[in-house]
């Protein structure tokens, strides 16, 4: 007997079906307003985000071999130095290997998921060769997110077991584009449990551990989702409950069928997103906050001065424990790593977390001096990411700072100037014309939105 029982299976593959009847039905109409403008900035951060990764070298690297496969369709670009064409597929990989890389990406608040980039890789690269307008795409954009954090909402893992990278990539790029290519309900439903049963189970520690195929799971999952479209309309699809046998019973999460379906066009996901200034770990930003806060009221002393670093925080922190990290990326799932840089260097931005700075002999001594600790009063969301941070000095005098929540998520979001700011950091030095563009969507400016995607982006990365 699967977990729930027959009745559960059941409930769930009804609102599954409905879930995506709405979707289809929503396709036909205009977003709301708020809405759209929630769109059109996830699209600007994540092409930022994407343009900060694509100077990677191992994303330069993995570039190249994509190119050697490709089938020489010349249909999509992909956001890197000289803006190379590509067929979508190979696009939208390459696209997604770079979106996380710089753990600059948007991502969703209300669950573990971070569906901007789980859907865009693939929804750029089909927009584009399809020909849709900037319009379409926005609305595009938010559906697949709606419709990729319900089932986030509904089968949420108990612990930090599967990364959600690889859990719900393939369901959002399939989502994505099948509200792209306007796919009946039956061929919709198809390609979005199809791909649910082709996720693949990235364990978390991936991460934490720092082995970059962590973020390869964006690209294949962008490439899983484009294949699954393909072929439900060749009639290759999974079930409505398949998406609910994949988590509960080859997963073991938990399932929450009604949260595929309540609220249903009145509370949008994309309202709940958060944004980072920090590159790491979200689960570290009050940390880093907390750090950051301290360090103003230093005065005189300094990081050497520092004897210990106590970090309380909520379940998700606890899992950042990595003191030494190996690569870049463990430097983002470590908490230590993350304190230490803040203390030492005044930032958690991308300069925090580079190669110098894993072997920085300042930022590795506070490392080891850094001690995390659970955090007692935990909260309901919002406030169920907080820390306390307590830096205690070799003098014996101590400074503390508490964070509840950090800023970047709907009760303290950044402004449209923030975030327009970073994207000229992240894509400025590769797509200069980017960012005033970019603006000009989030604006609402008519002109551009009823342009197609492919000519407005060929604007975008021109030198």
């Amino acid at each position: 007997m699967r977990p729930g029982g027959q009745a559960v299976r059941e409930q769930a593959a009804r609102n599954a079906e409905a879930l995506i009847a709405w979707a289809v039905g929503a396709r036909e109409r205009p977003l709301p307003e708020p809405v759209r403008r929630r769109a059109a900035t996830i699209l600007a951060d994540d092409i930022g985000a994407m343009a900060a990764g694509s100077l990677e070298p191992q994303v330069q690297r993995a570039r190249e071999g994509f190119a050697r496969t490709a089938t020489g369709a010349q249909e999509a670009t992909i956001l890197a130095t000289g803006a190379p064409r590509a067929d979508r597929y190979t696009a939208a990989c390459a696209n997604g290997m770079a979106i996380t890389w710089c753990e600059l990406d948007e991502g969703f608040r209300n669950a573990s998921c971070h569906a901007g980039a789980y859907t865009l890789p693939a929804l750029l690269a089909e927009s584009e060769a399809r020909g849709a307008s900037v319009e379409e795409l926005l609305r595009s954009l938010a559906l697949a997110y709606e419709v990729t954090t319900r089932f986030a909402l509904a089968y949420p893992f108990p612990t930090f077991n599967v990364h959600p990278h690889a859990a719900f990539a393939t369901i959002g790029a399939a989502a994505a584009v099948s509200i792209a290519r306007g796919h009946d309900a039956k061929t919709m439903l198809g390609a979005v449990t199809g791909a649910a049963s082709m996720t693949f189970a990235g364990p978390f520690d991936t991460a934490v551990e720092g082995h970059l195929v962590r973020n390869g799971w964006t690209a294949a999952g962008a490439w899983i989702g484009l294949r699954a479209a393909d072929w439900a309309e060749a009639g290759i699809a999974g079930g409505g409950a398949t998406p609910h046998d994949v988590f509960t019973f080859s997963f073991g999460t938990r399932a929450f069928p009604e949260k595929l379906v309540e609220g249903l066009g009145g509370a949008w996901s994309v309202a709940n997103g958060y944004h980072k200034i920090y590159a790491c770990c979200g689960y570290a930003h009050s940390a880093v906050e907390a750090t950051l806060e301290i360090r103003a009221r230093m005065g005189a002393r300094k990081p050497e001065d520092i004897d210990e670093i106590v970090v309380e925080t909520g379940p998700g922190g606890m899992t950042l424990t990595t003191v030494d990290p190996a690569t870049v990326l463990a430097a983002k799932f470590s908490i230590p790593h993350a304190v230490a840089a803040t203390a030492q260097l005044g930032t958690a931005g991308a300069r925090a977390f580079t190669h110098d700075t894993l072997a920085h002999a300042g930022i590795a001594a506070l490392r080891r001096r850094v001690r995390l600790a659970p955090y007692d009063e935990l909260q309901p969301a919002p406030k169920d990411r907080p820390a306390r941070v307590r830096l205690k000095f070799k003098d014996g005098e101590e400074l503390s700072a508490l964070c509840e929540s950090a800023r970047g998520g709907a009760d303290q979001p950044f402004d449209e100037p923030t975030l327009l700011s970073k994207l000229a950091d992240n894509a400025g030095a590769v797509f200069p014309a980017a960012q005033p563009l970019l603006a000009a969507i989030l604006r609402g400016d008519g002109a551009l939105l009823s342009r197609p995607w492919r000519d407005v982006l060929a604007g975008m990365v021109r030198s």
